[in-house]
């Protein structure tokens, strides 16, 4: 059987994984050299997790052995880490393998008595006295590297409880995954699609990658046919659908309270030190000033030559005399390449290791995990990304966007010790939305006819649109939803539905016609599973074109400013960290820098067609 390439674009049934050319398929051998090589692993960390209990009651004792319980606790975390990233990347290749299912669910539960039998340590840095620790920070060289991990301890004082609840807490974490495990498993491989007729009467058979796709189409009644037939999944399944997510917002709810916060979203802001002013200063602030999100959709309406706007029709190309481009992979891949070359040699060479080492997978095939991701930093380890290419230009950006990611994650990864080799959410969406800048301005820049600049400025619109405005849209409705559950509410499918479908038409405006389909989209969501994930989408789009602004006002002095950013981790809060990198999110001025630049691209835009 001949294998097939990216390049062949597919139509009908979706590849099987084996059909697929090896290139195209990320290298898991960079992990483990095989299944067997994991359950070795496996095997280590179960021997060797319960003798961290050694250190119980005694490391506040002297700083010789807090140092070597730290020590020991991450010679654990790291294999524990290793293990779980082999686990996740091979079940997403295909949800369908019981084999990898079991082993993702496996590492889960070990990673749950791994927390259990190593909560005692917090509860116990806690007891120490704040001046004897830093005396013994001042006395031990290598406890120095610990000192903001310290801090950042004590800052949680009042949030950690004794070692015996503590480790009843960790016990609860595999409990808590239940309802996103479950939603997972049932939009991935259980639910099925129905099969359509695409634009010249072929069958198409929907899917989560396809789904997306069809949405580009010029075909009105194509488009409308896909969104509603894959929607009218979700509206099938809408009361199991509702059953995990309220299952899931109880569960947030749960570890708040225990952990006494005055709410879920109070819980998962604390985690980064972001203020809680930010979250709902952000939401105020935009919900007030929707003028140009609202211009935009009056646009779209006016040149779609249509009584209102339908949310299957967001994402078409307004221009009808214009054939949006196929993108392949291996042009993609120049463009970004071309486009981050003001990142110097250094991040363009990693950025060559990873295409030509196999750590991006890239087909979408049958029981392939939906979306993109990037796998975030493992140490020890290259990050991997995700695809499900289909060929559009705005799988470039996906792409662009992914890699952003993974090399914030390889260059933090490499930099810093294992204690902050990571970095919180409330920074991950900036280098991924920085680099989707890049590459819109390059391709802006270096497009020689008019109606590829339409185009793009089309689609620099709608990644506004999509990372900015869209987000914070999910980040108001994430947070109503916790407010009324944390109020006593049950949300029923109906209240879901309408509290979305209000939501929907505040931010599209009288343009748009909300119809039945769309508000069911809450149903589909995976990141509304993520604790208030979503918002950071849009202040890391914000932070974004400030760095863009400072790369062409003050040259290579942001860049490396930025450059820096990337090898940060977690060694200071985030705050911080993006203010040595030249932002200030506490002010209002990364999303008024959104705002201008949404303006001045519908100027340029209505300059172009006019």
């Amino acid at each position: 059987m001949r294998l097939k390439t990216i390049t062949e674009k597919q139509t009908g049934e979706l590849l099987e994984r084996e059909q697929v050319d090896e290139n195209l398929k990320w290298n898991l051998k960079d992990i483990y050299e095989s299944d067997e090589k994991w359950e070795e692993d496996f095997k280590w960390v179960e021997t060797n997790y319960p003798k961290i209990s050694q250190f119980k009651g005694k490391i506040n004792s002297s700083s010789s052995i807090l140092l070597e319980c730290l020590k020991s606790n991450e010679e654990i975390e790291i294999k524990l880490d290793r293990l779980a990233l082999y686990a996740m990347l091979s079940k997403d290749s295909d949800v369908r393998v019981q084999v990898y299912q079991s082993m993702d669910n496996r590492i889960k539960s070990l990673y749950s008595k791994v927390l259990a039998e190593s909560s005692f340590i917090k509860p116990e840095i806690l007891s120490i006295d704040k001046n004897d620790l830093d005396l013994w920070i001042d006395e031990n060289e290598e406890l120095k590297i610990y000192k903001h991990y310290f801090d950042d301890i004590f800052r949680s004082k009042e949030h950690t409880h004794d070692p015996k609840i503590e480790s009843i807490l960790a016990m609860t974490s595999e409990i808590a995954h239940v309802p996103y495990n479950t939603f997972s498993i049932l939009t991935n491989a259980d639910l099925k699609f129905p099969t359509i007729k695409d634009e010249n009467g072929n069958d198409y058979q929907l899917s989560h990658g396809r789904f997306y796709s069809s949405l580009y189409s010029k075909n009105r009644e194509f488009r409308e046919n896909a969104f509603k037939g894959y929607m009218s999944v979700f509206k099938e399944y809408a009361n199991s659908l509702n059953t995990i997510f309220n299952g899931n917002l109880k569960a947030k709810i749960f570890c708040a309270k225990v952990r006494n916060f005055n709410s879920a979203l109070e819980a998962a802001l604390f985690r980064d030190n972001i203020p809680l002013s930010i979250y709902k200063n952000l939401i105020e602030s935009v919900g007030n000033n929707l003028q140009q999100m609202h211009r935009w959709a009056e646009l779209k309406r006016k040149l779609l030559n249509l009584n209102q706007l339908n949310p299957f029709d967001t994402y078409v190309s307004l221009f009808d005399s214009i054939t949006e481009k196929k993108y392949t992979y291996e042009e993609s891949k120049e463009l970004l390449k071309n486009s981050f070359k003001v990142f110097g040699d250094n991040y363009l060479s990693i950025l060559e290791k990873a295409f030509n080492e196999r750590w991006i997978d890239v087909a979408e095939t049958k029981g392939k995990r939906s979306g993109a991701y990037s796998s975030g930093t493992t140490y020890g380890v290259h990050p991997y990304v995700l695809l499900n290419w289909n060929y559009q230009l705005n799988d470039v950006f996906t792409f662009a966007h992914e890699m952003g990611h993974n090399l914030h994650s390889y260059f933090t990864g490499i930099t810093q010790p294992y204690v902050y080799a990571n970095y919180s959410i409330f920074l991950a969406e900036v280098a991924s939305t920085l680099n989707e800048g890049l590459l819109m301005e390059f391709m802006i820049n270096n497009s020689k006819q008019k109606e590829e600049k339409i185009i793009l400025i089309e689609k620099y619109l709608n990644n506004i649109t999509t990372t900015f405005y869209r987000q914070i849209m999910f980040a108001e409705f994430e947070m109503k939803v916790y407010e009324l559950t944390e109020s006593g509410s049950y949300l029923t499918v109906d209240d879901l539905c309408k509290l979305y479908s209000s939501l929907y038409k505040k931010y599209w405006g009288d343009a748009m016609d909300v119809i039945d389909e769309e508000s069911y989209t809450w149903a589909r969501v995976p990141h509304f599973y993520y604790n208030f994930y979503v918002f950071q989408y849009a202040t890391g789009f914000a932070a974004s074109e400030i760095l863009l602004k400072n790369f062409k006002e003050k040259g290579e002095l942001a860049v490396n400013k930025y450059l820096d950013f990337l090898k940060s981790g977690s060694h200071k809060y985030s705050i911080e960290i993006l203010e040595d990198a030249g932002v200030d999110m506490n002010s209002i001025e990364p999303i008024e820098a959104v705002a201008v630049k949404m303006e001045s691209l519908l100027n340029q835009l209505e300059n172009l067609i006019n």
